[in-house]
């Protein structure tokens, strides 16, 4: 969808639900390291993006390897929400992040050291599939590296 037609999306209560919903059980799915939980809650052609480092996956074997990549770097990994908007165009919510950095993720290596960091993550919504298009992840890549220095 263009940058309009994203603005111009009206919201309905039934279909912010259904987004609503369909958030907290992709939440519920990642907080019990539920792949298959997580890959129903996304459509066909999802993809997954860091930001900061321009990796991308796509499709649901994407998304698998994402995760896969992500939990094994961060195995005690646990997100604290701080901030969440809802809309006809998905979800944007920012966590603080926890863990111990156990293997690669984001083109840094491992130093098996606890880190903190914000993240803010983009769940794009489509509304014809009533699932979400992937993920867009924003971090600040320095405070990482900063960390493990």
């Amino acid at each position: 969808m263009t940058i309009p037609d994203l603005l111009n999306r009206n919201p309905n209560s039934s279909e912010h639900q259904k987004i609503r919903q369909l958030w907290m059980k992709h939440s519920l799915a990642e907080d019990k390291r539920d792949l298959d939980g997580l890959i129903s809650t996304l459509t066909p052609k999802c993809v997954y993006e860091l930001i900061p480092t321009g990796e991308r996956w796509a499709g649901h074997e994407g998304a698998r390897k994402f995760y896969t990549t992500f939990l094994t770097a961060f195995p005690d990994v646990h997100f604290s929400l701080t901030d969440i908007v809802i809309g006809p165009q998905g979800v944007f919510e920012a966590p603080d992040v926890t863990g111990t950095h156990q293997a690669a993720w984001a083109n840094i290596p491992a130093k098996g050291k606890a880190l903190k960091f914000k993240v803010i993550i983009y769940f794009p919504w489509h509304p014809v599939l009533e699932k979400f298009d992937g993920e867009k992840v924003y971090f600040d890549r320095q405070e990482l590296l900063g960390q493990l220095a």
